[in-house]
């Protein structure tokens, strides 16, 4: 794909995900309102879910905006990096909202609260017609951008929330049982609490600049040492500057002629996915005695 063409479709990604995220965030603030006007906990545990939308957009959105920044002196990877840390604080505050919705829920339990089914089914009917508005949206755009898919699939995640509230609140209006509304927020709390928490180790690995996820290091060090003329392979190192960019470095010991050799360690480096990859050669007993890094 061209430059031009690329710029094109991210500028049509940021629009995508600048109008989902317009909604999604405007919604978010009634819904939290609504929730404790209407006394439901149900309608703020989906507040909590739907904060979780509107951070996988405001995400997407960054991501595209960050990584048109050119990298410096200062940042030779580039600001893509900004991406992870905003993911970890944010999946910090909302796994800290989840525990929130638990214990709210178990005290609401035992000192039940009266509940305005009408407003809370207003409300769910309302971020019902929001997140399907922004399905729509986002539709187009994830059939050609993972980033955009991903936020896609998080706003569509968000129907469900939406349609368990709805029910909730007709079973409560025509039942009067308010027990079902924190048992309700409970669910939909135990729902995203572990997405959260998926969602915080991924980013501190990336911080840790640990083995991506999926990728099998000794796998990935066989295939290297099978190479015609490699003798050993040692500081292979596997981290990604951001979500879905891996880089590798690693020393070969290579005692004849090289022979075409860093060709095929690129090969191998993106069977794996891994996009850049940084690889030194040296003659047999170059590494003895040292300790750590080899520098030229």
């Amino acid at each position: 794909m061209s430059e031009h063409g690329h710029s094109h479709g991210a500028s049509a990604s940021a629009r995508q995900l600048t109008l989902a995220l317009g909604l999604t965030g405007t919604f978010l603030v009634v819904e939290v309102i609504y929730g404790f006007l209407s006394g439901s906990l149900a309608l703020l545990s989906d507040a909590g879910h739907m904060l979780t939308d509107v951070m996988a957009l405001a995400l997407s959105l960054f991501a595209i905006r960050i990584g048109q920044r050119q990298a410096d002196r200062r940042r030779t990877f580039g600001y893509r990096r900004a991406e992870i840390l905003a993911a970890a604080v944010n999946a910090g505050a909302l796994f800290a909202i989840g525990m929130y919705i638990l214990f709210e829920a178990y005290r609401r339990l035992r000192e039940p609260v009266e509940i305005q089914s009408t407003t809370m089914l207003i409300v769910a009917v309302l971020g019902l017609l929001v997140n399907v508005i922004s399905a729509r949206i986002l539709v187009g755009g994830s059939q050609g951008s993972l980033n955009v898919k991903s936020a896609y699939l998080e706003v569509l995640s968000d129907l469900l929330g939406s349609v368990a509230v709805i029910i909730g609140a007709l079973l409560i209006r025509f039942t009067g049982l308010t027990w079902i509304d924190p048992v309700l927020g409970a669910l939909i709390g135990l729902w995203v609490l572990p997405r959260t928490w998926t969602l915080l180790k991924a980013s501190v690995n990336v911080l840790m600049e640990g083995t991506p996820e999926g990728l099998d290091l000794d796998v990935l060090r066989a295939d290297l040492a099978a190479l015609p003329g490699v003798a050993e392979v040692h500081d292979l190192h596997v981290w990604s500057v951001t979500s879905g960019e891996h880089n590798l470095t690693a020393h070969l010991v290579v005692p004849g002629p090289e022979g075409g050799l860093l060709a095929q360690v690129h090969e191998v480096a993106e069977r794996h996915g891994i996009e850049h990859s940084t690889v030194q050669l040296e003659p047999p007993g170059a590494h003895a005695g040292h300790e750590g890094h080899l520098h030229p």
